[in-house]
């Protein structure tokens, strides 16, 4: 019946139906994936949760407060001191900085700041802040680069050095970080992935096929989420559209590897293309199709994530998956039988000939590894577990400002600045939104807090409610920044019949930490049970299941480890964003359990004829050099990640990657052959697969004799 179905799929008539379905579909789509970051939401609202406190605040101060508004610090520095004429002329440009598009609201000179009492000018002569507003509404993130730009043309006098600080400056150099992203990173990864291709087929045509349809994947994807987020409440950021150009191409293209590779296999054992297509598929697609799913089934547990930015990764990486399984089993498989089998020029698998797999490297590997497998599992196991210690040096308790890029943005310069001249960032503040008739005491208890400046006077929120600012002497995201918000809170919360909350920058920062640890404890549990059923439904078994989960979750924990160890002794990075161990290991889970489950089918499909151990080191042999050849193109794709100058992204590529490279290397080649080579047909337990007499020997046993065991 299924052969059936992928024999319909790629007739000599319905495979140009398919190809027609999809260039409609491309068409229809890719007005619509361009226009993807129009829709992005990057507010703070589109990552905390309601129930966290900076956002109750937010939402409390939303009618006097619009949430739109961006504090931005210009900031002025000349070594040895400011003349009169600069400060003239910084009083002067403030007029023109207020008429810039998107500066909203009073234009703060230095000097006016000066008047009133509150800095505007270093104690040594050497600074001088002007404070702005910018306001590009909710999905103006593009806008504030041009016009971060406009203000340095502005402010710029001969001899001084002027940076843009605050949290406009911080929202200028991440726009300018993920500028491009939409073009510019794809472009790199399908480079990437074109190079590896290339060594892999080792064809100057066959590259071209699987490429084709990696980009008709990423761009009805592209647009599908564009639908969803414009019309169905989907949260897109920044962050997710990297990734999901990212996670498209690198799974697309190995389950194009997979394919291709049974095709080739089955164009050797049957003379017409359309039934060779016909039976590849009928082979390799349940095994993509399990893959598939367990990655997007795994990716949909992200819903249950109280940080809304990670709630919604996980349906817009899902959409992306599936449209890429459905694009790689129909539009490949179509354009594949169009061709014919030139496109494998110069190595033609010719009917009839020899499968060069039964005699390649991964066939002598698995022979080795059968002469004594337990002593090859354990050895194995017992480096990976080593390497988990590296596990003790990964400090996910966040990142400061300055510790957030890979690069010295002029916002990190600006700050520098402010600090060594003993100045405050005063856009980074704590707002304590409070019931009236306790507005002087919630401003006493303010006042006994170290780190806060002198608050200023209540403003009105409502008739029953007002709201207190006070400026946090620390940077917005650092840990001195936490505790401040913490002492706040319980300064506060102590004050009888307030009903105080407090919010703000910094304590966006801390509920977003908190909502990762969080995340991390609940998120990770319901992953593993997820994608263990679906192993069980997949295997007909229970202790392979176990057995597999038990090496995916040894390898993540490698990975991470050793990842650890480079981001400090290597990379120099300060820690981690507390939502990296997370993500890492959804996407490791995820996307390394592919790999056992490309291995496992295929032994399980050889060992209801060979038996486990001899099917083992067919499946090992079949599927070795494509499940290489594919981990090495994910590794490589995340690894493009780099590219953008985000620490967490730059974290997250290489410990990936990294993951990958473990998995299909190391843990799927050797740990698992092992560990089927020495349980036999037990692994199958309870299933009755591969209980029967033994059929033939194996082919190395131990003792140089034939195996009476299966």
């Amino acid at each position: 019946m299924h052969r059936q179905i992928a024999g319909r799929l790629t007739s000599p008539v319905t495979k140009w139906i398919v190809v027609v379905f999809w260039i409609a579909m491309f068409a229809a789509m890719g007005s619509l994936s361009s226009k993807l970051i129009d829709v992005q939401n990057n507010e703070a609202s589109s990552w905390l949760p309601e129930s966290a406190e900076s956002t109750k605040v937010a939402d409390e101060l939303s009618a006097t407060i619009d949430p739109n508004d961006i504090p931005t610090l210009v900031v002025y520095n000349r070594e040895g001191g400011l003349t009169d004429d600069d400060r003239a002329a910084i009083t002067e440009q403030a007029v023109e900085l207020g008429e810039i598009d998107g500066v909203t609201g009073e234009v703060l000179s230095a000097e006016a700041a000066a008047a009133a009492g509150f800095g505007g000018y270093s104690e040594d002569g050497a600074v001088a802040v002007t404070s702005l507003t910018f306001n590009f509404g909710a999905n103006g993130w593009n806008d504030i680069p041009d016009a971060a730009d406009e203000i340095r043309d502005i402010a710029e006098i001969d001899g001084v050095t002027v940076h843009l600080a605050g949290f406009g400056g911080q929202a200028a150099d991440a726009a300018e970080s993920f500028e491009g992203i939409d073009t510019n990173l794809i472009l790199i990864t399908l480079l990437v992935v074109i190079v590896i291709l290339l060594f892999t087929y080792r064809s100057p045509i066959l590259w071209l096929l699987p490429i084709i349809s990696a980009v008709f994947a990423y761009t009805v994807s592209g647009g599908v989420v564009y639908l969803l987020a414009k019309y169905a409440d989907l949260t897109v950021n920044g962050q997710s559209q990297s990734i999901l150009g990212i996670l498209v191409i690198g799974a697309g293209t190995d389950y194009a590897l997979l394919l291709v590779a049974r095709y080739r296999e089955e164009l050797r054992r049957h003379e017409d293309r359309h039934e060779a297509m016909a039976f590849a598929l009928h082979r390799a697609a349940p095994a993509i199709l399990a893959s598939a799913a367990t990655v997007v089934v795994g990716l949909l547990c992200l819903v249950f994530a109280d940080l809304n930015s990670t709630a919604g990764l996980g349906p817009v990486l899902a959409v992306g998956v599936a449209i890429t399984f459905l694009v790689m089993v129909t539009l490949l498989p179509a354009l594949l039988v169009i061709v014919g089998r030139w496109v494998f020029w110069p190595k033609r698998p010719t009917f009839g000939s020899d499968e060069p797999n039964t005699t390649g490297f991964w066939s002598r590997v698995g022979q080795r590894i059968d002469r004594r497998p337990r002593r090859v599992w354990v050895v194995t196991a017992g480096l990976l577990a080593i390497a988990c210690l590296g596990l003790f040096r990964l400090d996910a308790s966040g990142l400061s400002t300055e510790d957030t890029y890979t690069k010295e943005f002029d916002s990190i310069k600006g700050q520098k600045v402010l600090v060594e001249h003993g100045m405050v960032d005063n856009s980074n503040t704590v707002q304590v939104v409070t019931n009236t008739e306790a507005a002087g005491a919630v401003s006493e208890a303010l006042g006994t807090v170290d780190g806060l400046g002198t608050p200023l006077e209540p403003k009105p929120v409502s008739d029953t409610r007002v709201y207190v600012e006070a400026t946090i002497d620390a940077d917005i995201s650092s840990t001195a920044a936490f505790d401040i918000v913490e002492a706040t809170r319980d300064a506060v919360h102590g004050v009888d019949g307030a009903d105080a909350l407090v919010g703000g920058g910094s304590a966006f920062y801390l509920d977003t930490k908190v909502a990762s640890n969080r995340d991390n404890v609940v998120i990770i549990p319901i992953v593993l049970v997820v994608v263990f059923l679906i192993l069980v439904l997949l295997l007909r078994a229970l202790l392979a299941p176990l057995l597999l989960m038990l090496t995916v979750v040894l390898s993540f924990g490698a990975a991470l480890g050793i990842s650890a160890l480079l981001f400090e002794y290597v990379f120099g990075f300060a820690g981690s964003d507390p939502s990296f161990p997370l993500f890492t290991f959804v996407f490791l889970v995820a996307l390394g359990i592919d790999y056992n489950i490309f291995l496992m089918t295929r032994v399980r499909e050889e060992a209801a004829v060979h038996g486990t151990r001899q099917g083992s080191l067919i499946a090992l042999g079949s599927t070795g050099g494509v499940i290489t050849s594919a981990g090495l193109v994910l590794a490589a794709t995340f690894l493009v990640l780099g590219t953008i100058p985000l620490v967490f992204l730059a974290e997250l590529g290489v410990a990936v990657a990294l993951g990958v490279l473990l998995d299909t290397m190391i843990v799927r080649s050797v740990l698992v052959t092992a560990l089927n080579l020495d349980l036999g047909g037990r692994i199958w337990w309870p299933s009755s697969l591969d209980r029967g007499p033994v059929t033939g020997p194996s082919p190395t046993d131990q003792g140089g004799e034939a195996s009476l065991t299966r």
